[in-house]
């Protein structure tokens, strides 16, 4: 447990093998962070709460015999980085990347979800769908295309059209729904780069956002960054739980010498 109380002082979750790493390959993947601050509470030696010669207790703010102060770290709560990562383009007119900070809505078993993975895709029955195969949601449902549709155009707003057979005249197909969130920190995070909203939280048409055909955005997570930040919090980890360790190991040759005294 102290190991563990060790790892949870330097602001790691209790599995020191998480890290954001885990979404540094996820296309639009948002990493996580912790927030943490140093408090400082007053710890008393006196024995079971005694009080002073003068009927004073330990408290707060009345210092008894060896009290001190004792300071240390707390995770308070972890929150989402929503900044946008790098755009990659691949030149596939199915791919969309998000410019600002708007979701695309999808229909999953579970209800509505949302995700910034634009890596999209056409399924058997014509539909419009994510790489984990959930449909893709317009604003009149999910986007389907016929088989005799070709050349998929994306605008910036939204709005899918094709050439339809034969016809020069372009088709429209829907307009993928993109929203935003007031309070965006209170998505839940689902896994496979998508998120629900939790109580109280609606999404809302995203005006201001512009979508890019032929582009996806790649997760946000700086390999070299956070490669450094888990050698770091590893190191000072193990630098902690040595010291522990030794702390132990004096206590133990303590007991045992004084075992040793003759009665």
């Amino acid at each position: 447990m102290q190991r563990t109380a060790a790892w949870e002082s330097l602001g790691g979750s209790k599995d020191p093998r998480k890290t954001s790493l885990g979404g540094l390959w996820l296309r639009g993947s948002s990493k996580g962070r912790t927030t943490d601050g140093e408090h400082a509470s007053r710890r008393t030696f006196a024995a079971d709460g005694a009080g002073a010669a003068d009927g004073r207790r330990p408290s707060e703010g009345n210092f008894i015999g060896q009290d001190r102060q004792v300071s240390y770290v707390q995770d308070r709560a972890t929150f989402h980085d929503f900044s946008q990562g790098a755009v990659e383009e691949t030149k596939n007119p199915l791919d969309v990347a998000i410019d600002g900070g708007g979701f695309l809505v999808v229909q999953t078993p579970a209800g509505e979800r949302y995700t910034r993975d634009g890596a999209l895709q056409i399924n058997n029955q014509g539909q419009l769908v994510t790489a984990g195969g959930n449909p893709v949601l317009g604003n009149s449902g999910p986007i389907v295309f016929q088989p005799t549709d070709k050349q998929v155009s994306v605008a910036s707003d939204g709005n899918v059209t094709v050439l339809e057979g034969t016809s020069r005249i372009d088709s429209v197909r829907g307009k993928l729904r993109v929203v935003s969130f007031a309070q965006a920190q209170n998505l839940q995070k689902e896994g496979s780069n998508l998120f629900s909203a939790g109580p109280g939280v609606t999404a809302q048409p995203d005006t201001a956002a512009k979508l890019r055909q032929g582009f996806v955005e790649k997760s946000n997570v700086n390999s070299v960054l956070e490669m450094s930040r888990m050698i770091e919090v590893t190191r000072t980890y193990t630098q902690i739980s040595n010291l522990l360790q030794q702390q132990s190991d004096l206590h133990k040759t303590a007991i045992d010498k004084l075992a040793d005294v003759p009665a």
